[in-house]
């Protein structure tokens, strides 16, 4: 399976939950504090080593607070 991460912008995020809810793996929830705004923003979990990478949740967030990062696959080699 496909390993990733995501770093959340938390002070642009304003807990729309459209990512929690998106979410293929289930990683991500609402954070119990606030950011600078006064929303609750989306953390990943602590189970986060469960993140593909898929992107869904940059897909879906209309504050653009995800940047997702994948693990690269070793490349093959010629036999």
């Amino acid at each position: 399976m496909a390993r990733g991460t995501v770093l959340i912008d938390r002070n642009r995020c304003k807990g729309c939950e459209l990512c929690v809810n998106a979410c293929p793996q289930q990683v991500l929830h609402l954070s119990s504090s606030r950011n600078a705004r006064g929303y609750h923003p989306v953390e990943l979990s602590e189970n986060g080593h469960h993140c593909t990478g898929c992107a869904i949740c940059a897909v879906v967030c209309p504050d653009v607070v995800f940047t997702v990062y994948r693990e690269a696959k070793p490349a093959l080699r010629a036999a």
